[in-house]
């Protein structure tokens, strides 16, 4: 089929409808809603089998609905139809939950079911639903929509005759429902009302006499206080008390719609008037106890797992120093293989931007976190007394994508989406020794390749260019599982040591040919013109990307209606 995407932005559910749909032989073409007549001049010009809308804000214009199939994905059970759908149900902790696949009509939400798919829910953030669960089921609806439909199906079930619905209308969730009360709501109802609110609003309160919206909560076993307090800090977290224990707190964003209002972590928003708070230092690396640690080590025989859980997998200066020291430490604590695990939502996304934008000199501030990335990665790349394992349990991007390339092998659960390029950020060159890394794996022809195209990638389509060395199938803690019992073979196999031995010969040799420093020189050199250069095209993306600009057009390279060069069908009236 030729098929049109319409969304808000192309986010992880729209990459992943996107790599999917290709993979399977449709054409897919995007158009991000700007406006109602540019929606409608776009599906003129692609003239679609169907219109999918994953990922909107606004209302499908009459003249793309009423003339093409049109079918909107909605983060919901049948029957459930608002904007918070997703909210309301993280909020009000569901234990089952679901997507439905409607076809758009005049009223929101109110359209002809195609396919519902239904998911047990999990203790999570909603950002963090929606970018397993919701995907997952939402990827399953639309390939079996798209199937009833390419059989000759045009008359979808009719919501509540044809089924019973539990799902009902209900409004957007204001503030004042997401409202927290310290000295009253328990631990679960905090977290509840703070995941809820996960990426997008934030839940606003009055910490320190400072109004924030408050996001990223994890839960909290040991430390107390009185409710409301703020008891303890770590890692740039605040923990909090509350009726019944205490919650951290990451990251908050000043309220307010100014310009410096981006989302950060506490204690730098929260500056002097935390000044009195106590730092509270991580527990013991195999401590299963409830609280938060960006960096987790746990040991398991001869094999160590190094979490990493950064909130939208940025790696800031600090954290990228705090992984490094993490990861030498494993590297001499006696173990034969290193796990890579990353985390559940994320395995990384490089640099940290939102971080950059509110230093003093953003510029200088990607350079310090830049060269502590290609630290990390120099790191990875020459610990030649271990095997290392990059497991993507969560998408990766930019220089997390060559982060993970610096392992000796990289595995990646299926679903997982890799964006393995730069240059949608104002044409960034990038780090992270991503020349040498990257043709390594798939020749210098299909590094120039992947690098243009910027396109994402699904683990599949990763796998088959030669990217990772495996795919396996799963939820995060199955893929965790099959994981241990690779590494543990890898550890126990009689020619590690060979394996390893293979490995420092094949450094000396790429070393004897081209030293790996020069190629840090070059890029950094690239890099330093992005930062410091005439051109601003990174500094304005960055500023556009952090501050959630509005999009003023769509990407040709994801527009291909708009390539005067394609093929295009006849228009009719």
């Amino acid at each position: 089929m030729r098929i049109l995407l319409l969304c808000h932005a192309f986010n992880s559910l729209t990459q992943r409808l996107f790599v999917e749909l290709e993979r399977r032989g449709h054409e897919v073409s995007v158009e991000l809603d700007i406006h109602d007549d540019v929606t409608v001049e776009a599906a003129g010009l692609w003239q679609p089998d169907v219109v999918i809308a994953p990922f909107l804000k606004r209302r499908i214009p009459h003249a793309v609905w009423s003339r093409w199939i049109t079918l909107v994905v909605h983060p919901g059970i049948e029957g459930d139809r608002g904007p918070s759908a997703l909210d309301w149900a993280v909020q009000e902790r569901e234990r089952e939950w679901g997507v439905t696949v409607l076809q758009a009509v005049e009223a929101f939400d109110a359209g002809p079911v195609w396919e519902s798919i239904a998911f047990p829910m999990r203790e999570a953030s909603k950002a963090s639903l929606y970018r397993n669960e919701v995907t997952d089921a939402a990827v399953r609806g639309v390939l079996r929509a798209l199937a009833r439909i390419a059989s000759g199906e045009r008359v979808p079930r009719r919501r509540g005759v044809d089924s019973p619905v539990r799902g009902r209308a209900r409004p957007p969730m204001r503030q004042a429902d997401r409202r927290i009360d310290w000295t009253r709501d328990d631990s679960a109802g905090v977290l509840a009302k703070i995941r809820a609110a996960d990426g997008v609003p934030g839940v606003r309160d009055t910490l320190l006499g400072a109004e924030v919206h408050l996001h990223d909560a994890w839960p909290e076993d040991a430390l107390r206080g009185a409710p409301g307090d703020v008891i303890a800090h770590r890692d740039g977290a605040i923990c909090r008390a509350t009726g019944d224990g205490a919650v951290w707190i990451t990251h908050l964003r000043p309220a307010g719609r100014g310009d410096g209002a981006i989302k950060l972590p506490a204690m730098t928003v929260l500056g002097d008037r935390a000044r009195h708070v106590p730092p509270a230092p991580p527990p013991a690396h195999d401590d299963d106890r409830r609280t938060f640690r960006e960096i987790r080590w746990r040991r398991r025989g001869a094999v160590g797992f190094l979490h990493f859980d950064f909130l939208n997998g940025a790696m800031g200066t600090a954290q990228c120093g705090r992984l490094l020291a993490a990861f030498r430490d494993a590297c001499a604590s006696g173990v034969r293989v290193v796990v890579l695990m990353g985390g559940v939502d994320f395995w990384s996304n490089g640099i940290h931007l939102n971080v950059i934008e509110a230093a003093s000199s953003p510029a200088d501030e990607s350079w310090r976190n830049i060269n502590a990335m290609d630290d990390l990665t120099h790191a990875i790349i020459t610990a030649d007394g271990v095997l290392t394992v990059a497991a993507l349990r969560g998408n990766a991007g930019a220089g997390g994508v060559f982060l993970a390339l610096a392992a000796d092998e990289v595995l990646a659960r299926r679903g997982v989406v890799l964006n393995p390029h730069y240059r949608n950020m104002g044409n960034l060159y990038g780090s992270e020794y991503w020349s040498y890394l990257l043709p390594r794996r798939v020749g210098e022809d299909g590094a120039r390749e992947i690098m243009r195209a910027r396109l994402p990638m699904d683990a599949d389509g990763a796998h088959a260019a030669g990217l990772l060395d495996g795919v396996l199938d799963g939820d995060a803690a199955a893929f965790a599982a099959a994981v241990t019992a690779h590494a543990e073979s890898l550890a126990a196999d009689p020619g590690l040591d060979s394996r390893l031995a293979a490995k420092r010969a094949g450094l000396a040799r790429a070393e004897a040919h081209r030293p790996l420093e020069s190629y840090r020189e070059d890029e950094l050199a690239r890099m330093r013109l992005n930062f410091y250069g005439f051109d601003p095209s990174y500094h304005v993306a960055r500023y556009a990307f952090v501050h959630k600009r509005p999009h003023s057009w769509t990407p040709l390279h994801l527009a291909r209606h708009r390539d005067r060069a394609l093929p295009r069908r006849a228009v009719t009236t």
